[in-house]
């Protein structure tokens, strides 16, 4: 990949969007992690204005240090950068209040999960439309149309994803072009969603090389029987994933009523 070139496409492409949408700039969740990194350091690169929004939840200290870290740099290299944090987590409490009691699951615990990630999308919108922005977009191609790896209508609901179309190597090789801080290039890559030390390899049960890997396999035609030991579970666990969660990656089915009905 021709990093510099690729950034500079994707900044040209996000200030031209921007521009003939008429909007001012562009809001960016910003987690600690990789993605967020690399996608306001992109809208940052702009010079629209960029606002940065911390919006922790019971969120472990480290990835709350990280996501300071970035946001602080990216204002001493960026005038356009402004940040804001919103501490969300007594109304994800609340929530839990008032909505009906159920017993302790695995369900409950991703539903709750989910949540997180809705309450997130819902702030940046908020700061969206009190600050005519657009919602950027973290997620990379493996989490967008590899696995799902992502929480419909919570980070996926974004008005235009500038990193949709890079793998995760390629994602950290704009990292390091970007000087994304040292500490988020070698973090493990963690949704933060369930308050706990849980990596996106923990739940996934593969890693992104792997995912990459297998990917390419699916693209190339492959099938698991091709091949055998991790290869096979690793291809398997991609391909498991990457059915049951294509509700997340085509378009809202429309049930169409025909003429003669109408």
């Amino acid at each position: 990949m021709n990093t510099p070139k690729v950034a500079e496409h994707i900044t040209s492409w996000l200030k031209d969007y921007a521009e003939n949408a008429k909007v001012k700039g562009f809001v960016v969740g910003v987690s600690g992690g990789i993605d967020s990194a690399v996608t306001s350091s992109l809208c940052a690169s702009t010079g629209l204005p960029t606002l940065c929004v911390e919006m922790p939840i019971h969120q472990a200290q480290s990835q709350v240090n990280r996501a300071q870290e970035h946001i602080a740099q990216l204002k001493e290299r960026f005038s356009n950068v402004s940040e804001a944090r919103v501490n969300l987590t007594s109304t994800f409490e609340d929530f839990k209040t008032v909505t009906p009691e159920v017993e302790q699951s695995a369900q409950l615990d991703l539903a709750l999960a989910n949540t997180r990630a809705r309450l997130r999308m819902t702030t940046l919108y908020y700061f969206a439309g009190l600050h005519g922005l657009l919602v950027a977009g973290t997620g990379n191609k493996v989490e967008d149309f590899g696995v799902g790896f992502y929480t419909k209508y919570g980070d996926g609901g974004v008005d235009l994803s500038p990193i949709a179309d890079l793998v995760k190597s390629e994602v950290y090789a704009l990292g390091e072009y970007l000087k994304v801080p040292e500490s988020i290039q070698k973090a493990q890559p963690t949704d933060g969603l369930f308050g706990d030390s849980r990596t996106d390899e923990d739940q996934i049960g593969a890693s992104y090389d792997e995912l990459e890997w297998a990917m390419k396999m699916q693209d190339a035609g492959k099938k698991a029987d091709d091949f055998s030991g991790r290869e096979k579970e690793v291809f398997s666990i991609y391909i498991r994933l990457n059915t049951i969660n294509q509700h997340k990656m085509i378009p809202i089915p429309v049930c169409e009523i025909p003429n003669e009905l109408k």
